[in-house]
């Protein structure tokens, strides 16, 4: 406990001077700034007292963000960014061809403009510090951190490309925090849920969906499990109006002033609809000639079954891998959640009326300011503590192509963890460290994340090295791998930044496919193991029959070649139990090999000791 110590007899207690810390909630479709007020929360207003900022940035020598770029939207198209967020920490491999319209063709990823290629991170630095201009100038002060949400199932190279945005926009950045986890700290389940009860929380944004399955444990707000699609939002809702649009009028392709166009009459379409029952899409500009159309929300609920399922499926096993069938509470977060079929699916999936009763839009951003509040030093140690969890393994490959992982999907953060390691191959100098990512037993069925090399290990017999390797992961969900080698202290280390972000099926199908997949999986591991050993116990006769060979008659040598070229044979096979059998009759026929060799070992280290040395040694 630390005490406040003040002067003998002294009347006055110096007040603690309190920090300020901004919650920023970076969406797809619109961004948010809060901060801690004596009431809990409050969005971040501008004069003329909008909350919401479109994530929306034109350029065009002068930088605009918000609701005035978003005016550009569909007459300046190629200087006009939307839904930067979908791109952030991506390939071109990861895109579709409509994504990739107005996109450079050269590599990093970024947006063709008139004032030049402008990358995901640098349209979201302008966002960020847009934000940070509107927190300025309402409060007249500067902020001493912020807080910055990410969906809970960004990969590394997401996050990292988050927070090279926030640099850019010269931001302190104290953490970055799942969405959910946000959420979960806005309604303060800490104080109104009971003991050892558990919330879901179901958020759907413009651009990704993420679920979060959360316990209370003696004080802690752990999550349990989390899950998700990171390419799959409300964007999504609105392109199947658009294909719905052009399927009634007949149109088998657009340009991208049209799709744009399309897309925003899509987006008012769909938010009508959760007010009316139907809604009159009257087509204007380059369309203007093409018929009216009517849309119910009948119609509406038919053409989001596919991606309302997705979403649910995602909630079914991440509740399997919370290893729960039933929740106390069901939380709703972001704007998309305020389509009624949403609300209705949620509400009969869980068998819950979903609590919403603070603004979906705002409760990501309202989370993070108060958790950006502790961070900067002004909490009072009563807050609950929030532990966040690792959505996918991680491991390293070991020989024979299989994947060791080293933290589970689902360990709490932050965390580091170490496994020692050793060669494969007598002499072995030097290594390639190899970073993955995945539920599945082989390195082909895993995603690659990075490979290092560690150099400078003494060369000895295999099995002799002692390579520690250390996985950490910070409470950003930022991994750091290192090894060392523990004879010499050579070490090696790094930052993962992976090359490439998911595709838009990945996150989704990985463990479906683990799941699926399990039995196939562990009869391949089985398979590789039994190779892995029956090739080291032949590379190692071989050695030995090199050097000691003189130690067996010609009738012994003869015998260990004839069962070291059945089990050769049996490698080209895929009989695991066959392999593992020859594999167990070569090494009890080389026993007698073995302890010929030890037998020389032994006098040779003991030749020239001394009898007397040898009893001292006692």
């Amino acid at each position: 406990m630390l005490l406040q110590i003040s002067e003998p007899n002294s009347t006055e207690n110096v007040a603690r001077e309190r920090k300020r810390g901004l919650g920023i909630d970076l969406g797809t479709t619109n961004s948010l700034v809060a901060t801690k007020s004596e009431g809990g929360a409050d969005v971040i207003t501008d004069v003329s007292g909008a909350r919401l900022v479109p994530s929306v940035v034109n350029f065009t020598g002068v930088v605009t963000v918000g609701t005035s770029a978003l005016e550009s939207a569909v007459s300046d198209v190629r200087n006009t960014v939307v839904s930067a967020k979908r791109f952030m920490g991506r390939s071109r491999h990861d895109l579709n061809d409509q994504q990739l319209l107005g996109l450079t063709t050269s590599d990093p990823l970024a947006f063709d403009t008139d004032d030049g290629p402008k990358t995901p991170v640098e349209v979201s630095s302008e966002i960020l510090r847009s934000l940070a201009a509107r927190a300025r100038q309402s409060l007249d002060e500067t902020e001493d951190g912020v807080v910055i949400t990410v969906p809970a199932y960004f990969d590394d190279r997401q996050r990292q490309a988050t927070r090279q945005a926030a640099e850019l926009a010269d931001l302190n950045v104290l953490r970055l925090l799942n969405e959910p986890t946000a959420a979960a700290i806005a309604y303060g389940l800490d104080e109104t849920i009971a003991e050892s009860s558990v919330v879901a929380v179901y958020d759907l944004g413009g651009g990704t969906f993420d679920i979060s399955i959360l316990r209370m444990e003696r004080g802690l707000l752990r999550v349990l499990a989390t899950g998700g699609d990171t390419a799959l939002g409300g964007d999504d809702f609105d392109e199947i109006i658009v294909r719905w649009m052009l399927d009634q009028w007949g149109l088998d392709s657009m340009t991208r002033d049209q799709h744009r166009q399309l897309a925003m009459m899509a987006r008012a379409v769909k938010e009508q609809l959760s007010e009316s029952p139907e809604v009159s899409i009257v087509a204007t500009g380059e369309l203007a000639h093409l018929d009216d159309l009517l849309l119910t929300r009948e119609t509406f609920t038919l053409l989001a079954e596919t991606l309302i399922q997705r979403t649910l499926k995602a909630c079914d096993q991440t509740l399997d891998d919370a290893g729960r069938s039933e929740v106390a509470h069901v939380v709703l977060v972001g704007g998309s959640t305020r389509m009624p079929i949403i609300r209705e699916a949620v509400a009969k999936h869980f068998n819950l009326e979903p609590l919403c009763s603070i603004n979906p839009d705002e409760v990501v951003a309202l989370g993070a300011a108060l958790q950006a509040d502790i961070l900067v030093g002004n909490g009072d140690g009563d807050e609950a503590l929030l532990l966040d969890v690792i959505p996918l393994s991680l491991g390293l490959e070991t020989y024979g192509g299989l994947i060791e992982k080293i933290i589970p999907r689902n360990a709490v953060l932050p965390l580091a963890k170490a496994q020692e390691f050793t060669t494969a191959k007598d002499g072995q100098t030097g290594l390639v460290v190899h970073v993955l990512q995945g539920e599945r037993e082989r390195v082909e069925d895993c995603r690659s994340l990075a490979r290092f090399e560690l150099n400078g290990i003494p060369p000895m017999v295999a099995g002799a090295a002692r390579i520690l390797v250390t996985f950490k992961v910070d409470a950003d969900g930022l991994l750091e791998v290192s090894a060392r080698e523990e004879i010499t202290g050579t070490e090696a280390a790094l930052v993962v930044k992976p090359s490439f972000g998911l595709s838009d099926d990945e996150v989704a199908s990985m463990l479906r496919a683990s799941q699926t997949n399990a039995a196939e999986d562990m009869q391949a591991r089985q398979l590789r193991e039994a190779k892995v050993e029956a090739e080291s116990l032949l590379h190692g006769l071989i050695g030995a029959l090199e050097a000691d060979g003189d130690l067996l008659s010609d009738e012994e040598r003869a015998a260990l070649e004839t069962e070291a070229s059945g089990l050769v044979q049996a490698l080209a096979s895929d009989d695991t139990e066959f392999i593992r059998a020859l594999t167990d009759q070569l090494g009890q026929a080389s026993l007698t090999f073995a302890e010929r060799r030890m037998d020389r070992s032994i006098k040779s280290a003991l030749s020239g000791v001394a009898v007397s040395e040898l009893d001292s040694a006692d």
